[in-house]
C-alpha cells in the first residue's frame, strides 16, 4: 500500500470531491475517483473496492432528490430490488477472486467500456424525455417483460457490482423497455438501485477487508462536501463541459493503462 500522507489525502480528497459534484449533476464520478487511487499506487482491485465504498454516502443525496417520483412509481418496480442486491454481492465477490494481474488487464477495457456508456447517455435520455407524457408515468408492460427485465437487471448489477462506473445508463435503457416514460421517476428508480447495487457491494467489500480505509473515511467526506458544495461550481461550468471534462478523463486514462500494458 502507499504511504498516506498529507499530499495523499488532499489527491484522493479532491478527486472523490470532483467526483461528488459530478455525479450530482451528470453522473460517472467513478471515472474520476477510481483512476485517481490508481495513479496514488493502491492496487488495481482495492482502488476499485475502496472507491466503491467511498463514494457511496454521496448517492444517498441523489436519490433523496428524487423521493416523490419514488413514492409514485408502480409497487411492481420493487422486483428490480431482488436482483439489484444479489447481483450486486455476486459481482462483488467476483472482484475478489478476480486475481489481480487478471483485473489490471481488464481495467482499461472495463474504462473505457464505461466512458463509452457515459457518452451515450445524454442522447439516450434526451429521446427517452422526448417520448414522455407530461403527465402519465408510463405503465410497465406484462409479466413476460417483467422477467427479461429482471434478469437484465441482475446482469446490470452483476457487472456494477465488479466494477460499477456506467450503471445509469444501462438501467435507463432497462426502465425504458419496460414501458416507463417520465425521464425523473427513471432517474429516481435508477439512482434507488444504483444505491442498492453499490450498497451491498461496498457492505461485502468492507466485510472481506478489500478496502483502504484512510482513503475511504478522506473520500467519503470529499464525496459528500463535493456533492453539497462542489455542485454549484459544476452548475457553473454546465452540463456539457462537465461530461467533456469527465470523457476526457476517461479515454485519458483507458489510454494510459493500455499503453502500461503493452
Amino acid at each position: 500500500m502507499p504511504d498516506f500522507n498529507l499530499s495523499h489525502s488532499a489527491v484522493a480528497f479532491g478527486a472523490a470531491f470532483i467526483a461528488g459534484a459530478i455525479n450530482s449533476v451528470a453522473g460517472g464520478g467513478t471515472l474520476v475517483s477510481f483512476p485517481a487511487l490508481i495513479w496514488l499506487g493502491l492496487p488495481s482491485v482495492t482502488a476499485n473496492a475502496t472507491s466503491t465504498v467511498a463514494i457511496w454516502p454521496g448517492s444517498l443525496g441523489s436519490m433523496w432528490g428524487y423521493r416523490r417520483e419514488l413514492r409514485e412509481a408502480q409497487p411492481g418496480m420493487l422486483a428490480l430490488v431482488a436482483p439489484s442486491l444479489i447481483g450486486g454481492i455476486i459481482g462483488a465477490s467476483l472482484l475478489r477472486f478476480t486475481p489481480p494481474v487478471i483485473f489490471d488487464k481488464l481495467v482499461p477495457f472495463l474504462i473505457l467500456f464505461a466512458t463509452l456508456l457515459f457518452m451515450l447517455q445524454e442522447p439516450i435520455q434526451r429521446k427517452l424525455k422526448s417520448t414522455s407524457t407530461s403527465t402519465g408515468t408510463g405503465e410497465p408492460h406484462g409479466p413476460s417483460w417483467m422477467t427479461g427485465a429482471v434478469l437484465f437487471q441482475f446482469l446490470i448489477a452483476l457487472y456494477g457490482g465488479y466494477f460499477g462506473a456506467g450503471i445509469g445508463i444501462l438501467m435507463l435503457a432497462a426502465l425504458s423497455i419496460l414501458g416507463l416514460t417520465d425521464i425523473h421517476q427513471m432517474n429516481g428508480l435508477k439512482n434507488f438501485f444504483a444505491l442498492c447495487i453499490n450498497g451491498v457491494a461496498a457492505l461485502y467489500f468492507v466485510w472481506s477487508n478489500m478496502v483502504y480505509w484512510p482513503d475511504v473515511l478522506v473520500m467519503a467526506i470529499g464525496a459528500i462536501v463535493g456533492g453539497v458544495g462542489g455542485a454549484g461550481v459544476a452548475r457553473k461550468l454546465g452540463r456539457t463541459a462537465v461530461r467533456r471534462i469527465v470523457i476526457g478523463i476517461g479515454f485519458g486514462m483507458a489510454l494510459s493503462l493500455l499503453i502500461k500494458l503493452l
